[in-house]
């Protein structure tokens, strides 16, 4: 006679209600503390402590349909980000998400490529979904989303929209004070693609700042880079491009880190040392510029906390705790690497290649004392 499979117990789940007959509280003042609402003002601090730690001890684990039906709310964000893959928008995306995550909310992420169309397509696509509000990257906002928006590098006012937006002027100075001061006068630079909503405002910031330090910008020594890849292939050939012009320059800044890296390649397969013949500055401080060869200065946007500050403003403007500002300014920093250095300076042959004296020197020693 077969033994018959004992059932299997399933321990009991783990409720609000649990936790509060567990510490002797209510199931309201379990609920506030845990879900971080406006009524957690009021509990003591210590009591909070002890309310998550029971939720801890206890395996508590939150029933978020359960949740959004009592209180005809998602808690969900819709991200709309440029691409999966951009190093920046990655970046912004995980501070976006550490901050959701810890404030118990969702969130939803489609790609806009650049394109308003799809913007708007999948703008509504998100609100048949239920999503409280948007958060975007890289993209200026051109029109009403129907739900509190922050636009990370946006740059358009729009009503309803808090655009967070580095300190641009800022950021310029650091970079070409860095140059001049290191004694480079004839420098080139790579503008970003026009379709970048960052794009516009750097350039206009970079000129501004050329002009008042009285650095000279050349257009032979300017080119604007193109298209969305997110490899350092996308400043290669712009930076071979620069190179064809046959105009000497010693120092390059770059539009971001990838199209500097890029450069940098590009400089080398001619046979050009980075920083000894070419300084090269870049702009972001994705990670990768640490562990480039050389190590890349470059101006750094605090790209994690830019995404978690759009999503406390988002929250804060859901649950009203705070009222809409149309724009956040972030401070840069900068960061000095191995990519650029003192000029040493050198001498050009009639097609502008260059010719290093020190090497030259040498060479005629060699040559007086073999004679």
């Amino acid at each position: 006679m077969a033994k018959k499979k004992p059932v299997s117990q399933k321990e009991p789940r783990v409720t609000l209600k649990t936790i509060a007959q567990h510490l002797g509280l209510t199931s309201g003042t379990v609920s506030a503390a845990l879900n971080n609402s406006a009524a957690a003002r009021s509990i003591p601090e210590h009591t909070k402590e002890r309310i998550i730690a029971a939720a801890r001890e206890l395996n508590y684990r939150p029933n978020y349909f359960a949740r959004s039906l009592r209180l005809q709310r998602t808690y969900t964000i819709g991200v709309i980000a440029e691409e999966i893959g951009d190093p920046y928008g990655a970046m912004v995306i995980s501070g976006v998400e550490e901050y959701l995550r810890r404030h118990n909310y969702f969130f939803l992420t489609v790609i806009h490529r650049h394109d308003q169309r799809v913007l708007q397509a999948y703008s509504q696509m998100l609100l048949t979904r239920g999503v409280e509000g948007f958060i975007t990257t890289d993209m200026s906002i051109t029109h009403d989303l129907g739900r509190p928006t922050v636009a990370v590098a946006g740059h358009e006012r729009m009503k309803g929209v808090t655009n967070i937006v580095l300190d641009e002027k800022a950021a310029a100075r650091y970079a070409l004070s860095h140059l001049q001061q290191l004694g480079h006068e004839e420098i080139a630079f790579m503008i970003g693609d026009p379709f970048s909503s960052d794009s516009a405002a750097r350039w206009a910031a970079i000129r501004a700042t050329a002009d008042e330090l009285g650095i000279r910008i050349q257009p032979e020594l300017t080119v604007q880079i193109a298209g969305g890849d997110p490899t350092p292939h996308l400043g290669y050939p712009f930076a071979k491009e620069l190179l064809a012009h046959k105009r000497p320059f010693t120092a390059l800044f770059a539009y971001n880190d990838i199209s500097a890296i890029g450069a940098m390649w590009a400089f080398r397969e001619a046979g050009l040392r980075v920083p000894e013949d070419i300084s090269v500055v870049g702009f972001d401080d994705i990670p990768l510029a640490a562990f480039s060869n050389p190590g890349l200065t470059t101006v750094r946007q605090p790209m994690q906390r830019m995404g978690q500050i759009a999503a406390k403003t988002v929250i804060d403007q859901i649950e009203g705790k705070a009222e809409h500002v149309p724009e956040i300014v972030i401070e840069p920093e900068f960061i000095v690497r191995a990519s650029t250095a003192p000029l040493v300076r050198q001498h050009f042959d009639r097609n502008g290649s260059r010719t290093n004296p020190s090497a030259q020197r040498e060479s005629q020693a060699n040559h007086g004392r073999s004679r």
